[in-house]
């Protein structure tokens, strides 16, 4: 076992959501062990969200209608891009949009790649403080609840234990000591799948009003942003690509069908069951939902150590897709950047930390982040797709000189998913803007003081 190449390094602005490091075999690694990091990559904070959108989408039924439709595309650009990199053997996101489409393409993706980490991290902090609450409100209720102590408020909770658990591991050059982090991550969230759809079937109260319909036909839309964010895996799926023993489309198909299926798998019974335990009365945060005790509590940590675990690499990303925009924009050679390196380095995460930590503090819920994140994580999964597939047609047209009626198809369909994914990213944004305009609720525990 040796590695071969990790693909998270200082100058690639790749992973998000959660770590991918390939630690690979000499021979690679097969189609159906790609499964587990497809899986990984995909599996993440939005499964606490999923069951909310639901009930704002207009029920079980809407809901999931809109996810199999989505997931045709979503599905379809993982192998579009996998196509695209084996044009040029590409090993990472921007290395295919930039041999496909250029250097101001790559630069608009590492743009977009930096501000969908930067909003991943703001999610993971408000997590954090969900998390500490639920843990007061089981470990020492009476005293949290009638002297509200300063040192149990969300604020402080959030400020002290991400100063001391997640600044840290922020600071290195390499985050690869984190890659067995993530096994706790996956352990955590199946945890929770396993946790929502048992305590279905228990005794439980009479759950709130369960919606049939949205109440307006725009409504629909409210889940999209919540299934886009949480299929999000195609930054991450190129450099899995890059590892297969056999890199062939036939056979990363068989792992992105397996892979597919297992998240449908997670988050569809998560959502449903978990709405249909709470009906309306459900929080943006599913765990804040159920009473505290011991099964609650242990899924609570586990969450706990993935998000404090996974912020680095997050923040990593968005430094490194940094990083990428500001070297390139002042033309530094070489020589100066490594002189500059490590004070770079430690300045962008200072400040990037001190800024998500204060936006963190103010935004109440989770919900309202990933609203935003659900319409940025649509330029992944349908624009910059779309765009490659249009770019890479026009350079074959241009080596044979001639149109075919197979390229013009292939050109309709790329324009219908850059046109669809514009379409997404404006309405759902424009939606969580609209829908937040009045102010919004912070997400509170169902059995808080």
């Amino acid at each position: 076992m040796s590695i071969q190449r990790s693909y998270i390094n200082e100058d690639t602005p790749l992973l998000v959501k959660d770590v991918v490091i390939i630690v690979q075999p000499r021979r690679g690694s097969s189609w159906y062990a790609s499964v587990f990091l497809v899986v990984n990559a995909a599996l993440g904070a939005g499964l606490l969200n999923f069951p909310d959108a639901y009930q704002q989408a207009g029920g079980v039924l809407i809901a999931v209608l809109i996810q199999a439709i989505l997931l045709v595309f979503v599905v379809c650009a993982i192998m579009i891009l996998a196509y695209c990199s084996d044009i040029n053997k590409s090993l990472t996101y921007q290395d295919v949009v930039a041999s496909v489409c250029g250097k101001n393409a790559q630069r608009l993706c590492a743009f977009t790649i930096m501000t969908y980490c930067f909003g991943t991290c703001i999610t993971f902090l408000i997590i954090i403080g969900d998390q500490w609450e639920e843990f007061f409100l089981y470990s020492a209720r009476d005293w949290y609840c009638n002297h509200s102590p300063w040192y149990m408020d969300r604020i402080t909770t959030i400020c002290v234990s991400s100063v001391l658990l997640i600044l840290p591991l922020c600071f290195p050059k390499r985050i690869d000591f984190l890659k067995y982090a993530s096994v706790i991550g996956v352990i955590g969230i199946l945890y929770v799948v396993a946790l929502v759809t048992i305590k279905y079937f228990l005794p439980h109260h009479e759950p709130g009003t369960i919606a049939t319909r949205p109440l307006h036909w725009e409504d629909v839309f409210l889940v999209v942003p919540t299934i886009c964010f949480s299929y999000q895996c195609h930054v991450s799926i190129i450099p899995i690509y890059s590892c297969m023993e056999n890199r062939s489309l036939r056979e990363f198909s068989k792992t992105v069908a397996v892979a597919m299926f297992l998240c449908v798998l997670n988050y569809t019974g998560t959502a449903a069951f978990g709405y249909l335990t709470f009906g309306n009365k459900i929080t943006t945060d599913i765990l804040l939902s159920y009473e505290p005790d011991v099964s609650v509590i242990i899924a609570v940590l586990l969450i706990a150590i993935k998000t404090y675990t996974t912020y680095p690499i997050l923040l990593f990303c968005g430094r490194a897709a940094f990083d990428c925009l500001w070297r390139d924009f002042f033309k530094m050679s070489p020589e100066r950047i490594e002189q500059t390196e490590f004070k770079h380095r430690i300045t962008v995460t200072i400040i990037w930390f001190v800024l998500t930590l204060a936006l963190a503090v103010f935004i109440p819920n989770i919900g309202v982040v990933i609203q935003i994140l659900g319409a940025f994580a649509a330029i992944f999964i349908f624009i910059f797709p779309g765009m490659c597939v249009l770019s890479a047609v026009q350079k074959k047209v241009r080596d044979q000189g001639h149109w075919t009626t197979k390229f013009k198809a292939i050109t309709a369909f790329s324009f219908a998913f850059i046109v669809l994914g514009t379409f997404i990213f404006g309405l759902t944004l424009s939606q969580s803007i609209i829908q937040d305009e009045h102010g919004v609720k912070g997400d509170k525990s169902r059995y808080t003081c």
